[in-house]
Formats: structure tokens, C-alpha cells, sequence
């Protein structure tokens, strides 16, 4: 996990690892509970996170927390403009992000393809070479500007559950929107996410991580999410920049 020095203080943050994911976390459950409203900034690179990916895998990758973390997040909170005021300010920083192999993940979805072409319906594990990886750090401030929450978040792609993708970005724009939602669940519940059973997400939040549209008109400066179109291109390991328009042309940086 490396810290990119985004967050106002690093105090008080205790380590809370999921089954694949490593984190440091601190929430003043009383503080994020009382909250209604919430502010997104633009999740945002660091210079050294990644210079393997170009700036529109960057874009994309950043995109796709956003989007991920507005979803999530609508499940508690009224999400407002970004010229709005809100209880809680959320942000987020890419502080790594390690480039998938091409042709490792090629590889990879030929294999798999292999015994559906027999006739054998069996699991390939993804073949365990240039896997992707993604850090990140986040934080909720309220209206005084004073941390109420803070995560460092990373994880790595594994040969079991992550979907090969024939692109560079492949890995790290998947493991952007599991941040996202992994965030969203320490503001929603006050606690962090690891360790406890998921909960089902509500119709909306299924609806618009299907494409529909999303709850506050304040999630749409990130665009919707490629829907079922997504996961057949996801599925078939297409790049993601194939069926994700990322945010509208107005909200690109």
C-alpha cells in the first residue's frame, strides 16, 4: 500500500484486510452517520502512480471509481453538485496502478475458451503472470474541512476472480469500481466493509450498474455504466475504452 500524501492526516488508520484486499482504515462512525448529503471531487492520479497507462486509461480507470462511489454511495446519501454544500466531502487519489499484460491476459481468455469449445463446462483459472494491481487513498471531510473518514485501499488481480482483459488498463479499471464500493460501504454503515456479510444492493443501485439511470442527476458527470453491453465486452476480455464512454465530454478533465 503507498501513500501518495493526499490525505489531511494518516493518524489513527488500523488495518482491516478483506479475503483479496489489503487496507488501512479510520471512521468517526458518529460523524459519517449524521450525514445526509455528500459532495464528490473527481478521483484523481498522482504523477507516479502509473506511467504505464496513457491518459485516457487514466481517465477511464479515475472514471470508474467515481462512478462506482457515486452509486454506492446514493444507497444512504442525497449526492449534490459539485458547487453545492454538503455534509460530507468525498475524494479519492490513484496512488498505483500496475499495468495488466496484453498478451499474458490474451493468454489467458484463449485457455478459458479451450474447454467450452469441448463441450467441458469447467473453470480455467486465469493464467498467474502480469496481473494488474490498483492503490488507492480516500477520504470523507465534513463541512469544517475535518477528516471523518480515510481508507488506503489495494488490491491485486488473481487468477480466480478477476476477468482477463486484453489491455493495459484491464485490471486496474475493474479494481476501480470494486474500490468504489468497498468506500462507499465504510460512509453507508460507519464501519468498514471487510468482515462481515454483503448486503444486497437496492433495485436502484442494481438498475444503474446496468446502465440505467442513476439516482441524483449529480452521478451523471460521470456517465452510465456500460450495461449489459459492458459485461458481454468484459466477458469476451475486450478493452474497456470498447463499450465505456467514460464521462461526458463537459466533465472530462
Amino acid at each position: 500500500m503507498i501513500r501518495g500524501g493526499s490525505l489531511s492526516s494518516y493518524d489513527d488508520l488500523t488495518p482491516s484486510d478483506g479475503v483479496l484486499t489489503k487496507s488501512l482504515v479510520r471512521v468517526n462512525k458518529d460523524g459519517v452517520l449524521a450525514a445526509k448529503t455528500v459532495r464528490i471531487i473527481p478521483t484523481a492520479f498522482s504523477e507516479a502512480a502509473s506511467p504505464v497507462l496513457s491518459e485516457k486509461q487514466r481517465r477511464l480507470v479515475a472514471n470508474s471509481a467515481n462512478r462506482s462511489l457515486c452509486i454506492g454511495l446514493s444507497e444512504r446519501f442525497r449526492i449534490v453538485e459539485a458547487n453545492e454544500p454538503a455534509d460530507l466531502t468525498v475524494y479519492a487519489v490513484v496512488t498505483q496502478a500496475t499495468a495488466t499484460n496484453e498478451v499474458a491476459a490474451g493468454a489467458s481468455k484463449v485457455v478459458s475458451i479451450v474447454p467450452t469449445a469441448l463441450g467441458v463446462p469447467a473453470p480455467v483459472p486465469r493464467i498467474p503472470v502480469g496481473l494488474g494491481s490498483l492503490t488507492l487513498e480516500a477520504e470523507a471531510q465534513d463541512a469544517t474541512g475535518k477528516q471523518q473518514a480515510a481508507m488506503i485501499w489495494a488490491r491485486g488481480a488473481d487468477s480466480f476472480t478477476s476477468t482477463p482483459r486484453v489491455s493495459t488498463a484491464g485490471d486496474a479499471y475493474d479494481l476501480a469500481t470494486t474500490f468504489g464500493g468497498d468506500f462507499s460501504k465504510l460512509l453507508v454503515t460507519g464501519s468498514s466493509p471487510f468482515g462481515k456479510m454483503p448486503s444486497a444492493p437496492s433495485l436502484q443501485a442494481i438498475g444503474a450498474s446496468l446502465g440505467g439511470k442513476p439516482k441524483y442527476s449529480a452521478c451523471e458527470a460521470f456517465g452510465k455504466n456500460p450495461g449489459v453491453g459492458g459485461i458481454i465486452a468484459g466477458h469476451v476480455g475486450l478493452p474497456p475504452d470498447w463499450s465505456d464512454d467514460g464521462a461526458p465530454a463537459g466533465n472530462k478533465p
